[in-house]
Order: C-alpha cells, then sequence, then structure tokens
C-alpha cells in the first residue's frame, strides 16, 4: 500500500509545472547609475601604481606619453610602473601635435589735405561829356596741399596645438576615469609639455573631489 502512494505522489508532483524561478529585482535607473559610479570610484581611489600604456607608434605620441609618465610621476601621489602585472590600473590614451601657419597683417594709414584761396578785384570808371574810359584790376592766389602716411606690417606665426585621449583601465578591465585634453602651449612651456600637464591635473582635481564627497558622506 505504502508503495502505490509512493507512486502516486510521485506521479502528481511530476505533472505539477515547473515553478519559474524568481526574477532579480531591478533597481531604479537613477540608483543604479548611482550605484555603479560608486563602485568606479572606489576603484579609483583605491589605485596607487599606474602602468602607462603606449599612446601610438608616431615620435609626438611617444613625446606627449613620456611627458604624461614624467608629470605623474612628479606629483607624487602615485608609483609609475614598468611591470604591467603589478600596476593597480593602466592609463591608455592617443596623443597628437600639429603644427600651422597663422598670417597676420596690420594697416594703418592717414590723410591730411589743406586749401586757401585770396582773390581782389577792383574797377574804375570816368565819363565828360558822353565819353569817358572804363579801367580795373583783379589779383588772387590759391594753395593747396596734402599729405598722406602709409603704415602696413604683416607677420606669421607657428602654431603647435597637441591633444590627448586618455582613460584609466582597472585591473579587471573597468574604465574608472577619462579625460580629453588640448593645448596650444603656456607661457613657458611648449603645447606637448603643457598637455600632459593637464592630463595630471585633471586626475589630480577630480581624486581631491572624490576624497572630499566621501569625508564629508554621513556615515
Amino acid at each position: 500500500m505504502s508503495m502505490l502512494c509512493l507512486a502516486l505522489l510521485w506521479f502528481v508532483f511530476a505533472q505539477a509545472p515547473a515553478q519559474p524561478a524568481a526574477a532579480p529585482a531591478k533597481l531604479p535607473a537613477k540608483q543604479s547609475a548611482d550605484a555603479n559610479q560608486s563602485l568606479l570610484n572606489a576603484k579609483l581611489l583605491s589605485v596607487t601604481r599606474i602602468y602607462v600604456d603606449d599612446f601610438g607608434s608616431d615620435p609626438t605620441a611617444k613625446q606627449i606619453q613620456a611627458m604624461v609618465v614624467n608629470s605623474i610621476s612628479e606629483s607624487k601621489k602615485f608609483i609609475i610602473t614598468e611591470n604591467k602585472e603589478k600596476a593597480d590600473a593602466v592609463l591608455k590614451g592617443t596623443a597628437l601635435e600639429k603644427t600651422s601657419q597663422e598670417f597676420h597683417s596690420l594697416n594703418d594709414a592717414a590723410g591730411v589735405a589743406s586749401s586757401h584761396g585770396v582773390h581782389h578785384g577792383s574797377l574804375n570808371g570816368s565819363f565828360t561829356n558822353g565819353t569817358g574810359s572804363i579801367s580795373g584790376s583783379s589779383n588772387g592766389y590759391h594753395v593747396g596741399s596734402a599729405i598722406a602716411a602709409d603704415d602696413s606690417t604683416a607677420s606669421t606665426e607657428t602654431i603647435d596645438d597637441a591633444r590627448v585621449a586618455v582613460r584609466l583601465v582597472a585591473a579587471d578591465g573597468d574604465v574608472i576615469w577619462s579625460t580629453t585634453q588640448e593645448s596650444r602651449g603656456a607661457k613657458y612651456k611648449g603645447a606637448s609639455a603643457d598637455v600632459a600637464d593637464k592630463v595630471t591635473k585633471q586626475l589630480l582635481q577630480d581624486l581631491e573631489k572624490l576624497r572630499t564627497t566621501a569625508e564629508n558622506k554621513p556615515k
């Protein structure tokens, strides 16, 4: 009898439809974006060692890459490593620099003109018994002058324009930071050196904002 009951129970459960697995709860879009950003921020704040990858094969890209390495290293905020396996993140990017010519022209013209004239005339006459004579005279002068000056200059200026787009990639492949910078040079440095410094300054500014936010966040 017990065997018959067990067989009936097995038959009933076998015929029952399988229950679908419960779907994971979906986070609201904003909450999901904030959670993702918080995760990326935490990874960025934990970076100590950075490996700087090639920015390109041409000499200009290699030069800008070397300047980025020097700029980050001089900040003393990170350890630049040549061992990619030991790096917490890899800085990847592309860089280029182009040279162009700008033509400048200045034209300054001035003119002065003057005119002066005088005229004088006289008429005399006498008549006697219906006869007479008339005499007269006329004289005058006119003076005109003009002075003009034309001062024009022209020059050509060489402009170096450097641009770089970089991204910081964590060891697991997540892009945790990125920036695009460009420069035409600064007062005491060329475009390549200036754009490299801009990359470092932007990275340090963003990190400082994250640290300040984390410290002020209520616990």
